[in-house]
């Protein structure tokens, strides 16, 4: 399939720059040109996008495919049909909403990206950690507190986000298992989370030793451990033993977030998921134990945001939307817009996202050789990023070279 799209305004994402009229030439999944002359020869399709911005495809570096509904107690009570459904459900709306690739950063997601490549479901492209690396009793643990299974020090716990796992022999074979089924990098629980059961938010979890088992094998497999973390003990824990990047990292303070400047350590902000859980968690099942642990974690993010810029730590996006709320995906867009300026936005997205998932020069770009992967909308990011958050932002969506939505 030959595409063309024609006349649009083009955002240059290494000068940040909007730059037009350009059209450009999609052939398969890859872009083949970009040019300021319309392109002659023949198409299958034309898209005039006269009037409107193009954009590379929207990158999300933080979302959970597996964790399908905020009612905790029902997602443990579903059937693998169940789970699967709603899975695809969730993969085919952001692709819709226009991210088309996402870094899943916890749950096994093998056979929702096989599902995708055969045309089983729509959705993104997917950079996957696979099931997450947790302690026992840490934000990894779905169990609850009266789970009465005979202990065996060597066992590990295995359920579809995560695997529980406790000291540095039982953490490495299942991060090696994780690298085995695929997984392009590894996530592990440095601390507690809103979204566990059982953990207090500040808790401290995994030891040094356990936290270099999995940066080793990470390591020797050429890949990186991430690592949710929010508090400053914990980021220190983390990546004092080779974590390369932390996940939300609400709490950090100036000396951490120093530390984490001076060994390239990136931080993921996910702002728009404690507003989310906080107007919708109670009303969709979400336990008040967690509602509880969330109140006033959305603020400390904020200001997590100037503390981290201001060590000159390098800040991906992302959403960590949970189930009925993965709607707000582009909510996130309006929040950052309000802490930093729009082009810094967009360069985590575009540029620190990309670099995240292996895929620089291939995404975030669009460029002779890059994906295929295109947003036109009638916002201009760069002077009204909030304005990506409007249910109307987004008029067409191609993905890997497919139409998947046209409202030109």
């Amino acid at each position: 399939m030959r595409t063309a799209i024609v006349n649009g305004t083009l955002l240059d994402t290494d000068t940040m720059a909007m730059v037009g009229e350009r059209h450009l030439v999609l052939e398969g999944d890859v872009v083949v040109d970009v040019s300021d002359t319309v392109p002659t020869g023949a198409v299958d399709r034309t898209i005039d996008a006269r009037g409107r911005f193009v954009l590379p495809g929207f990158i999300d570096a933080h979302v959970h495919h597996v964790i399908t509904t905020m009612d905790f107690p029902r997602l443990q009570r579903m059937s693998p049909v169940e789970l699967a459904l709603g899975m695809g459900r969730l993969a085919e709306a952001t692709l819709r909403r226009g991210f088309t690739t996402v870094r899943d950063t916890g749950g096994d997601t093998a056979g929702l990206v096989r599902a995708i490549a055969t045309g089983l479901c729509d959705g993104p492209r997917i950079v996957r950690s696979g099931r997450v690396i947790s302690q026992t009793g840490g934000h990894g643990d779905l169990d609850s507190a009266d789970r009465s299974d005979a202990l065996c020090a060597c066992q590990i716990h295995t359920d579809s986000l995560g695997h529980v796992a406790d000291g540095p022999d039982a953490v490495r074979l299942a991060v090696r298992t994780e690298l085995k089924a695929g997984s392009d990098f590894i996530k592990i629980m440095s601390s507690g989370g809103v979204a566990s059961p059982t953990d207090p938010f500040d808790a401290l979890q995994y030891t040094a030793d356990e936290v270099r088992a999995a940066t080793v094998e990470t390591d020797h497999r050429h890949t990186y451990a991430t690592s949710h973390a929010y508090q400053p003990d914990a980021i220190s824990l983390a990546i004092e033993n080779g974590v390369r990047c932390i996940e939300h990292g609400n709490l950090v303070d100036t000396p951490t977030a120093a530390r984490m400047a001076e060994l390239g350590v990136t931080m993921v902000p996910t702002l728009v998921t404690y507003h989310a859980m906080q107007e919708m968690g109670a009303e969709l099942g979400m336990p008040e134990r967690n509602l509880e642990k969330n109140r006033g974690v959305f603020e400390q993010g904020r200001q997590s945001i100037d503390v981290a810029k201001a060590a000159g730590v390098s800040l991906g996006f992302g959403t960590d939307l949970l189930g009925e709320a993965q709607p707000w995906q582009p909510r996130e867009f309006a929040i950052r817009a309000d802490l930093e300026p729009a082009g810094d936005v967009l360069r985590s997205m575009y540029h620190v996202n990309a670099r995240l998932c292996g895929l620089e020069g291939v995404i975030g770009v669009l460029a002779p050789g890059s994906a295929a992967d295109v947003v036109i909308s009638d916002v201009d990011p760069l002077t009204n990023l909030a304005g990506l958050a409007e249910a109307d932002a987004v008029a067409a969506v191609l993905a890997r070279g497919r139409v998947i939505v046209d409202a030109t």
